[in-house]
């Protein structure tokens, strides 16, 4: 039987953070109602030279090292992101040129928020199937780009990084069980609902959200698929170390933790210095706490996602 297993995590994050204040000096907010709704502080912008496969490329490179393992080892990649570099090619290929290497599969996934889940499934299967030994999964993405700085519901939210992952073929169990939903009917609830068409841009090219709606659809589809998930481990909530939700709101987080009977010290929370990072927030948060010495070879982790699509998703993993 052949498994995949995380053998290396990486992350970066642009230089420059931007606090609170910053918001509170020109809108009409502050940093006590920006912490009290979302538990966020600050986050990371990307310089406009950078994009996305910039920051996946150091996230990339950081992971390879920890994974004792160069990139011409790759061979398959697979890179979630909203924001990519072009409309085409795929950042992942972009990526792909700027690691030196040629000839590995490698393309974009667009599941906004839940992206990076339903990458590391989706190499999981490749990898699960024989056809790939070993993949380098990405969450990467530059949101500063499609906000309206001026909409206070939303620019206080978002934040640049990346997050990566290499994942390899072994014959322990790594991936236990991935579970993947959409429901396109929620399509107006998040979104980004402009395209580009004879130059110039058509609809709306920001971020509009339905905060409420997004709060109770998020804490319970997020409930359904953690329960979901460790039954198609055969496990239980008690067989779980570490909860990583996707990173958009802390009392999201707190909410899903709670009603999953979860103790507040096995959630990982890092909302409050990135903040919502979308397909780059669950990796980010990973390699944080990996680094750290908190989650440790071994352990068990529950990764979620949600995100506009309607997305969301679960994946049980070993570290």
């Amino acid at each position: 039987m052949i498994y995949s297993r995380i053998v290396g995590t990486g992350s970066y994050l642009p230089p420059r953070v931007m606090t609170n204040l910053e918001f509170a000096a020109r809108l009409d907010t502050s940093d006590a109602w920006i912490r009290e709704r979302t538990g966020i502080v600050q986050r990371h912008i990307a310089d406009p030279a950078q994009g996305s496969s910039d920051l996946a490329l150091q996230a990339s490179r950081r992971a390879l090292d920890a994974a004792g393992v160069g990139a011409e080892s790759i061979d398959l990649i697979v890179l979630a992101t909203s924001t990519p570099d072009y409309i085409f090619p795929s950042t992942a290929c972009l990526l792909q040129a700027k690691l030196g290497v040629k000839g590995c599969a490698a393309f974009d996934l667009q599941a906004v928020c839940s992206g990076f889940v339903y990458a590391l499934a989706t190499a999981d299967s490749f990898i699960r199937s024989g056809q790939y030994q070993r993949a380098l999964v990405i969450g990467a993405e530059v949101f500063s780009r499609i906000l309206d700085w001026n909409d206070r519901g939303t620019c206080v939210l978002f934040g640049d990084g990346a997050g990566a992952v290499v994942l390899a073929a072994g014959s322990k169990p790594g991936v236990h069980a991935s579970v993947l939903r959409a429901d396109g009917s929620q399509v107006d609830m998040l979104s980004v609902p402009g395209n580009v068409c004879n130059g110039r841009v058509i609809g709306s090219p920001f971020v509009q959200m339905n905060g409420q709606g997004v709060f109770k659809f998020a804490v319970k589809v997020l409930e359904d698929s953690a329960r979901e998930t460790l039954a198609a481990a055969d496990m239980t909530i008690e067989d779980v170390d570490w909860l990583i939700p996707h990173q958009a709101n802390v009392r999201i987080l707190e909410a899903t933790a709670r009603k999953l009977g979860l103790p507040a010290k096995k959630l990982v929370v890092t909302v409050d210095h990135h903040g919502n990072t979308s397909a780059a927030s669950v990796p980010l948060a990973l390699d944080e706490f990996v680094r750290a010495g908190k989650i440790r070879g071994g352990q068990r982790v529950l990764l979620q996602g949600v995100g506009g699509g309607f997305t969301w998703g679960s994946s049980l993993v070993t570290l």
